[in-house]
């Protein structure tokens, strides 16, 4: 890839850089050369298995910078826990913020030391301007060392995500790509197009796939439209294309989806095994897992089956407390034959290089979709949703509200209150937005994008109703007025 393409700035009037360099971002983010093949130091036939593992990292932006609502200033929630830290774990606020830093430290300690360690990680848009607007640029500085110098960069994998942590089944369709595209964005604007050029995984929030086939399509669609080459995948959230659920979670998964026009797409999956647990990465469990497994044969190719696990990387006390030191006792573990550690776009780009193809991979579909489809396929011409409508009358725990490593909690089930003004606010600012005479390098277009992402914030339908409902109610009506004022 070019490294001509001139720096964007990280701020600009006071907001984060998400929109309008998208031709850059294009050229940045589009390409199908290898990116950690050529600087990888693990040969593949010394490989009998391997591991990876995530760090999710988030804090929502909120309007709380004051006493009214009505007119706080937009913060990070994590400057909102430095300001109240007697409230409930706010007093936790300083090592959270340590936590956002900390992969950096580790990953030069060990790479200095001559070990070979391995971290994939995940920050939403809100946590990442969060920090730069709360003067936390530190944590920023920090991160670039291990994403843009080339000492550290082969053994570090950021993966791309919604930036403004939205969750895809209850987001409005035409917003799916506004999100992915502001993330590249700003990530670009603060670590540089080449280290964009090597993110070509997507962590979706919540470890959330939808299931409605329409909507899956689209997801699908603007994430390959975006440049992703393959996605993190919750497996409980697919089924293997006759209904039965996974037997083969540590080989790669081709993710297909089918729209109601019978139209298929697919992208490449790595299956994330077990529920929402961050002791598994806390505990370094993938590693001891992987030391159980073999090389599987896939299509007559033997490759190194991946255990994957991601996890929040600072809640909680086990990750704040037993990560460190069970990261570092790993690692001082593991060396570059038998047992490793590999990050996504490594391990695939190795097992191609060994004969692999991404149309080989085990077909997957989203959960719940057998049904859809056997029944669309006898006799007659049927609407998929009145083919879901009939299955759910007969079927109780039958949805199509997708699923996420929280299964038990519903993201649109009692929250009218907040999902009407999120799907009114969005369908406005396409309205009254979507024109090619729009200047989206404008202060007004950039104040209306950023009230309409984080609207779709999940952390407002995490908590039930209350203050974070609140939170929502308040950016949609914020987002409602520069829209209407402004356009």
């Amino acid at each position: 890839m070019s490294t001509k393409q001139e720096h964007i700035a990280e701020i600009i009037d006071g907001l984060p850089n998400i929109c309008g360099f998208d031709e850059q971002v294009i050229k940045s983010a589009e390409s199908n050369k290898a990116v950690f093949k050529p600087a990888t130091n693990i040969s593949l036939d010394k490989v009998q298995s391997a591991f990876v593992i995530a760090l999710h990292m988030h804090q929502p932006t909120i309007p709380a910078g004051g006493g009214e609502l009505s007119t706080a200033a937009l913060i990070g929630n994590l400057q909102h826990m430095f300001d109240h830290p007697n409230v409930g774990d706010n007093h936790n606020a300083s090592v959270f913020a340590w936590c956002y830093s900390r992969m950096a430290d580790f990953i030069r300690e060990f790479v200095n030391q001559g070990k070979n360690p391995r971290v994939m990680l995940d920050y939403s848009g809100n946590l990442l301007w969060g920090l730069r607007q709360m003067g936390k640029g530190d944590v920023l500085e920090n991160l670039k060392t291990i994403t843009c110098d080339d000492k550290y960069s082969p053994y570090v994998e950021w993966l791309g995500t919604m930036w403004g942590h939205a969750v895809v089944s209850s987001t409005p369709v035409p917003d799916f790509a506004l999100h992915i595209r502001a993330w590249q964005h700003h990530f670009a604007a603060i670590f540089g197009w080449e280290a964009l050029h090597r993110v070509k995984g997507f962590s979706p929030p919540e470890m959330h796939l939808p299931n409605h086939p329409d909507v899956c399509y689209e997801y699908i669609q603007s994430l390959k439209e975006c440049g992703y080459k393959w996605l993190l995948v919750q497996e409980h959230t697919v089924e293997n294309m006759d209904g039965s659920s996974l037997s083969r979670q540590h080989l790669p998964h081709r993710l297909i989806a089918r729209n109601s026009e019978g139209k298929e797409i697919s992208i490449t999956a790595l299956i994330k095994t077990q529920g929402s647990d961050t002791k598994l990465v806390a505990q370094m469990q993938p590693f001891y897992e992987a030391k159980g497994l073999e090389k599987i044969d896939l299509n007559g190719v033997a490759i190194p089956p991946l255990v994957t696990q991601i996890g929040d990387g600072e809640n909680g006390g086990v990750m704040m407390n037993e990560f460190p030191e069970a990261f570092k006792n790993a690692f001082n573990q593991i060396g570059r034959e038998g047992v490793v550690s590999l990050n996504g776009t490594e391990y695939l780009e190795l097992i191609e290089a060994g004969g692999c193809t991404p149309d080989t991979y085990i077909p997957v579909q989203p959960i719940h979709q057998h049904p859809v489809w056997e029944r669309m396929g006898k006799g007659g011409k049927k609407d998929v949703d009145e083919v879901i409508e009939e299955i759910k009358k007969e079927n109780h725990t039958f949805h199509m509200e997708g699923g996420s490593w929280t299964n038990n909690l519903s993201w649109v089930e009692g929250y009218e209150n907040v999902l009407n003004p999120m799907n009114k606010l969005s369908a406005l600012f396409h309205e009254k937005l979507d024109n090619q005479k729009i200047n989206k390098k404008g202060y007004d277009y950039r104040n209306a994008l950023l009230h309409l992402l984080i609207s779709q914030t999940s952390c407002f339908r995490y908590w039930g109703q209350g203050g974070w409902t609140d939170y929502a109610r308040e950016i949609c009506r914020r987002g409602t007025e520069i829209v209407n004022e402004h356009f």
